[in-house]
């Protein structure tokens, strides 16, 4: 092999990882129940190594903005727009200089709303990467360089089904305010009804379908998962339980359980409440430092890695683009 090939091939070996990073993709993490704690130092250990890998994964691999799933700051949310755990368990804890660029886009949990929710929604005027403009919205962006979309709808299942109680049967029993969840359910079923993207995604706090500790909610698979599957929506993305969980159903909507921001939760408690054959992976070791979701968004597919705190790649899986109708 003469010299001018050698260098040939060096110079293919040196472009190959950006020739596969120059694929068009969306690229986003999606991390729920990251929230700290309410006393000093107002995070955990996990909270703290989650931060760290989502920085070291935005850097190597890139992101356009991070999904939070909900409960932010435990136990009790926030009081106002200037409460201080805004600093102290999310600008000081996300504070790599990678992340410092990546829009946040933000729902509300359970814990949430045990505080102001509308502070947090308040708190998107202060910070540049804070993004909460009301308690549903619709998100929407194109694959770079290509005309392929994807649709986000953002819920507040608190407002959709009540609040529930971690400590009686953690199952919400009713909406504070009907009519606002009427209102919200409509919303949802005029935007899927609409959605001519070629991926659409739903994100809420509460799960549809969940094995451990909270298990299904059973307000949501009476009202939400028909929706999901008649206007063949890609995922369903939400926390809560407070570990990692892939499911799939029998009209291909995946579940992507991401709710190990800030703690860790080995049950298995509600494997039997969900039909046979839907959980395709689940992770809540004790002992480990919790972790979240990282989805690629390509022409051909959605692909989600859940990747632990640790840095290692614990699952991956891939949804298909929606037909178009």
């Amino acid at each position: 092999m003469d010299m001018c090939t050698v260098l040939l091939v060096l110079q293919a070996l040196l472009l190959a990882p950006l020739a596969d990073g120059a694929n068009p993709a969306l690229r986003f993490v999606a991390v729920g129940d990251w929230g700290g704690v309410p006393n000093a130092p107002f995070h955990t250990p996990r909270e703290v190594a989650n931060a760290k890998e989502i920085a070291r994964t935005v850097q190597v691999l890139g992101a356009d903005f991070i999904l939070s799933l909900g409960d932010n700051f435990y136990f009790t949310g926030v009081q106002d727009a200037y409460d201080k755990r805004f600093q102290e368990t999310f600008e000081s804890v996300f504070s790599d200089r990678s992340l410092r660029n990546v829009p946040w886009y933000v729902l509300a949990g359970n814990h949430d709303h045990l505080g102001n929710v509308s502070a947090q929604i308040a708190y998107s005027k202060i910070s540049k990467r804070w993004n909460f403009p009301s308690p549903f919205y619709r998100l929407r962006f194109k694959v770079p360089r290509t005309n392929v979309s994807v649709a986000i709808f953002m819920l507040d299942t608190v407002t959709l089904c009540g609040n529930s109680d971690d400590f009686l049967s953690q199952q919400p029993k009713r909406p504070r305010d009907l009519e606002l969840a009427r209102t919200q359910l409509s919303w949802l079923k005029k935007q899927l009804v609409a959605a001519k993207e070629d991926y659409v995604l739903v994100a809420g706090h509460y799960p549809v379908w969940s094995i451990a500790e909270h298990g299904p909610t059973r307000c949501l698979v009476k009202q939400l998962r028909p929706l999901l599957a008649t206007y063949r929506v890609t995922a369903y993305l939400c926390g809560h339980d407070h570990n990692l969980q892939y499911l799939q159903d029998e009209n291909g909507v995946g579940y992507v359980l991401s709710g190990a921001g800030n703690f860790m939760d080995p049950s298995t408690q509600h494997q039997r409440k969900v039909p046979n054959g839907y959980l395709r992976f689940h992770y809540g070791a004790e002992d480990s430092l919790g972790g979240f979701a990282y989805v690629e968004i390509s022409p051909k597919e959605m692909s989600v890695t859940y990747i632990e705190a640790s840095g290692k790649s614990l699952f991956k899986t891939s949804l298909p683009r929606r037909p178009r109708p």
